[in-house]
């Protein structure tokens, strides 16, 4: 791929993964260059007029009244991250990291922190050069920005902390040595630079999105695969219906279902109850563009925030050199994303939710018409019985992680930070609801497979069929029972897969 130029452009969601997860490479573009100079001139030119400036020679938070020495100002900015590092837990993925480097050199390079060139540099030769700092997940409230995490990723540009490299932990210096790297004197501020920001609840929730986005698709070729293997109507999904309730999302939907239904035209399994007579399927069925419509509508919201917040400059203060202005504000405040965060996991959490209905239509015989829990002989076989039940399980556990963590503040710093976001939880708890949801929908569609092939010899549409057939060349069908656990792990490493076509 193409060197990916900071400052060139705003930076898209599908950015930040082909660069975490793709390994894209990062450079900054002469007009960044040019304007982190402009403003990092302006900075040093206000210390040296012998101005008081929070963060840069002042202690922080409550201790923003305590004035420092400028022979201790290096030392300032090196102990902030070092008694800010103090995240706990397990570590992040590397991919989440990554999003987290590029987020951090981004912000910096739209040039309104007053950090050199030299540094956001260094943050991209971290990237560039496959240096993974560790980072705890737990330990911000997401106001000062996500100080914990952030400082655990700054220390190992100044040779500290610790850092994965090709799979191998090491010391934040020997992972610098390992790349040709010298641990990075920090100025004037740029420790304050590094910690101060919402990168951390935006990489999580940027990743954890394009795979919700996937899953929307996944949802619709899930739920058009099962209203096949229970032989429901398609009439629910006609144009009419949702023209007189215009929401894109309800209207995408419907669109979407019948085209996968009526694929190469009616299938065989279709025609087969042409005449049934049945004029209403359960709601799970029925209403499907009803609720995954919504969710795609609530994801478009979140799509722009998270956009809108990666282009973002969230440190504190900021730097204006063309008004000659150094101004102290609250862009570091991480409320946005966490309500998006929490709006996230409401809408893919329902996905879930309708899936495991569906699920339990499948495996209900005085619903489906097919054999109880989807088995030939049962009472010697249980089937799809504790599949569905496991799902429940899953379903159950992402409506307690769905209490939104945006309505929550603790008064942190001596109440100097006395409204905080919980963005940097509300960011990891839609991730755990997306990995959920993914795991949901690979037991629904591992069970809708099991249903058409209970319909055999008759065949369903070009695309179910061809679905169909992708869930069978890594599973078998459950003539007699055998453990689904593999099978449904590989089922949900095809997720990405099927929501591509």
């Amino acid at each position: 791929m193409e060197t990916l130029k900071l400052g060139a452009k705003p930076l898209t969601l599908e950015n930040i993964h082909e660069v975490a997860v793709g390994g894209r490479k990062v450079e900054l573009s002469k007009t960044a260059i040019a304007k982190i100079q402009k403003a990092h001139r302006y900075l040093l030119g206000e210390i040296k007029s012998g101005k008081t400036i929070y963060g840069v020679n002042t202690g922080f938070g409550l201790l923003s009244n305590v004035r420092i020495k400028d022979s201790d100002i290096e030392t300032l900015q090196v102990n902030l991250l070092r008694s800010h590092a103090c995240g706990v837990g397990a570590y992040l993925e590397d991919a989440q990291v990554r999003a987290m480097l590029l987020l951090r050199a981004s912000t910096l390079a739209i040039g309104h922190s007053g950090v050199s060139v030299a540094l956001v540099e260094r943050i991209i030769a971290l990237l560039n050069r496959g240096i993974c700092p560790l980072v705890p997940e737990q330990g911000s409230v997401g106001a000062s920005g996500d100080l914990a995490p952030l400082s655990h990723l700054a220390l190992v540009l100044i040779g500290e902390g610790r850092a994965r490299v090709k799979g191998r932990e090491m010391s934040g210096k020997q992972a610098l040595a390992s790349a040709n790297l010298k641990p990075i004197r920090l100025g004037p501020k740029e420790g304050l630079a590094l910690i101060n920001g919402t990168q951390f609840m935006t990489a999580i929730g940027a990743l954890a999105y394009l795979e919700a986005e996937t899953l929307c698709e996944v949802a619709d070729l899930a739920g058009a695969m099962t209203v096949e293997a229970l032989r429901g109507t398609e009439t629910a999904f006609e144009p009419e219906i949702h023209a007189v309730r215009p929401h894109p999302g309800q209207v995408h939907v419907a669109k979407n279902v019948r085209r996968i239904l009526y694929s190469g035209g009616m299938s065989e399994i279709a025609r087969s109850h042409a005449d049934c007579g049945k004029v209403q399927d359960p709601y799970s069925l029925r209403c499907i563009p009803q609720v995954h419509g919504p969710v795609r509508d609530t994801l478009g919201f979140v799509r722009g925030v998270l956009e809108r917040e990666a282009n973002s400059v969230t440190d504190n203060p900021l730097v204006f050199p063309d008004q000659k202005k150094i101004l102290s504000g609250g862009n570091f405040h991480g409320e946005g994303v966490a309500m998006a965060m929490d709006f996230m996991a409401i809408a893919v959490a329902e996905l879930g939710s309708i899936s495991e209905q569906r699920m339990e239509k499948l495996v209900n015989p005085a619903i489906s018409g097919l054999p109880a829990f989807l088995t030939k002989e049962g009472g010697l076989n249980s089937g799809f019985m504790i599949v569905q039940v496991a799902a429940a399980s899953i379903v159950s556990e992402n409506k307690t992680l769905c209490h939104p963590a945006s309505v929550d503040s603790i008064p942190t710093s001596a109440d100097k930070e006395d409204h905080v976001s919980m963005g940097a939880w509300a960011a990891r708890k839609a991730a755990k609801v997306v990995t959920n949801t993914r795991r949901v929908l690979a037991m629904e569609l591992l069970a809708g497979a099991q249903g058409i092939d209970l319909l055999r010899p008759l065949r369903s549409s070009v695309l179910i069929e061809r679905m169909h057939q992708k869930i069978r060349t890594r599973t078998r069908r459950m003539d007699q029972d055998h453990s689904p656990h593999e099978e449904l792990k590989a089922v949900e490493e095809m997720i990405g897969e099927l929501g591509r076509g």
